[in-house]
């Protein structure tokens, strides 16, 4: 583009963006006890100050401004809450007000125009969507029914493991890989029945392709974009992002719904039922409501949330075991006592294992699989710690800040499973990283079984070292699931007292 097209374009928006910014800001000063604020500049706001990684600069300006502060990012109005009174009081008193997800040009591509759970606007559509996924998917009752299925599937993954080893010495395992596997397996044997990972898939070209195509999901649902904060900038798409998106939201949808048109013809003659298989006689009966798009949207949140936070925080919590193998050994020696050795740890065994499930909850306030809670949006005006809080605004919650903030927890960056044995270390607002209120996680449960499943039976089937001397890198990157930096590998053997029949 020529250099007078540049300057023809930056006279028409930048008036634009100067328009936006006065009627943005022009509320502002009927509301006298806004939270306290750092300097911002005119259009930008605070958005100069944001450095990754984002819950460090915005721990940083709390540390200075106190546990409510506000921010303005371009004409978005933004509060930043980190500590446990404040989110409380945001997920309780306040719980419907904050029901509401901020909307953005980028994410109505990714979510069916907002018609998926973590999208849709706080009303009839969204409680229908949260009843269906409550009761239907994560209660008590169906877990139970498809225990089976994450059972077999974490066998199916031991016995590639143990193939992988060769002859019986230890070997390198790309960690990270694998749990992503393993989760991504277990969410669409669940959904569809079938595997997209591993040896056993049945059509590798359309394995591949599923494997692109929700790589390709991850990163875009991952970026963030000027134009989320000015809209503007998508009028003209200067960078081709809403092209993109469109794009890869057409072939996302359409493969999906080759998937559930596929169970559709075999279903009648399979006798275990997979989530499609539900959906699809719900939409007998209630077509108005349960129509492809709604169907696809479960689909994809479920596979887009499920499978990236579950890997991620499985990888996160055997870096900790791996650098402290007392606490290995100390899980393992629990788990020898409670499950016989001729079989795999299975769901049934999780309750009697304490200090695991110490581990895991240690790993997810150390690591909180989303350390900045996804952003809600106050519906009408309210007050936040005596604060004004107006409508429209933006509330994000420092799940990580809360976690790690030493006047709640005692050496807050010490791994120590010990913390949560019976001192009420769950209770409150302090550990949060599933969310809380309306929009908190209702996966939590099936996210901690899976996790428990996967490290319990990688602890007892095989030996365990760092491949090097040195300490397993924790170094964090950025992205809203807070992946490692580098991927974890590790050395592994199988155990000499687990036999390879009880694999099968």
């Amino acid at each position: 583009m020529g250099e007078a097209n540049w300057y023809t374009i930056a006279l028409i928006i930048f008036p634009l963006l100067l328009l936006f910014f006065k009627l943005f800001t022009s509320k502002q000063e009927t509301y006298k006890n806004l939270p306290p604020s750092p300097p911002g500049l005119p259009i930008l706001g605070h958005l100069h100050l944001l450095k990754e990684p984002l819950y460090q600069t915005l721990q940083g300006f709390s540390d200075k401004y106190g546990p409510i502060i506000f921010l303005r990012f371009g004409p978005r109005k933004v509060i930043i809450v980190n500590s446990p009174l404040a989110v409380e009081e945001c997920f309780t008193k306040n719980d419907i007000i904050f029901a509401n997800r901020p909307r953005s040009p980028i994410g109505k591509h990714l979510t069916y125009d907002y018609t998926t759970i973590t999208a849709a606007s706080y009303g009839d559509l969204w409680r229908n969507l949260r009843r269906i996924t409550t009761l239907e998917i994560f209660s008590n009752a169906r877990l139970e029914r498809t225990s089976g299925i994450r059972g077999e599937e974490v066998k199916f993954w031991l016995n590639q493991l143990t193939k992988n080893c060769g002859d019986g010495g230890y070997s390198k395992v790309d960690l990270k890989n694998k749990f992503f596997g393993l989760s991504f397996n277990v969410t669409t044997m669940m959904i569809m029945g079938k595997r997209f990972y591993g040896e056993d898939v049945s059509d590798v070209e359309e394995a591949k392709l599923f494997q692109n195509l929700m790589r390709e999901h991850f990163e875009l649902a991952q970026i963030s974009h000027p134009s989320d904060i000015f809209p503007i900038l998508l009028w003209v798409d200067f960078f081709g992002i809403e092209k993109k998106l469109v794009a890869s939201a057409e072939k996302m949808d359409k493969f999906l719904q080759h998937l559930v048109d596929e169970r559709r013809r075999i279903s009648a003659s399979k006798q275990t039922r997979t989530l499609i298989d539900n959906l699809l006689s719900w939409q007998e009966t209630e077509p108005e409501f349960y129509t492809n798009n709604i169907i696809n949207g479960i689909i994809m949140i479920l596979l887009l949330a499920g499978t990236e936070t579950s890997s991620t925080t499985m990888e996160w919590a055997m870096s900790l075991l791996l650098n402290h193998p007392d606490v290995m050994k100390k899980v393992r020696a629990e788990i020898d006592a409670h499950v016989e050795q001729d079989r795999i740890i299975n769901e049934q065994d999780l309750p009697k294992l304490n200090y695991l499930s110490n581990v895991i909850n240690e790993a997810l306030r150390l690591y909180a699989p989303v350390p900045l809670l996804l952003p809600h949006e106050a519906s009408e005006d309210c007050t936040v710690g005596g604060y004004d809080v107006p409508r429209g605004t933006m509330l994000m919650v420092n799940a990580l800040a809360i976690h790690r903030d030493p006047k709640l927890w005692e050496n807050p960056t010490m791994f120590m499973p010990e913390r949560f044995e019976g001192d009420g270390a769950e209770d409150g607002y302090r550990l949060i990283p599933f969310g809380s209120g309306r929009r908190g996680c209702p996966g939590a449960s099936l996210a901690k079984k899976m996790v428990g499943l996967a490290l319990g039976a990688l602890i007892q089937s095989f030996e365990w070292e760092r491949v090097d001397e040195n300490e397993v890198d924790m170094a964090e990157s950025s992205g809203i699931t807070m992946p490692k930096l580098k991927p974890l590998e590790a050395m592994c053997k199988p155990r000499l007292s687990m036999s390879t029949p009880c694999l099968v």
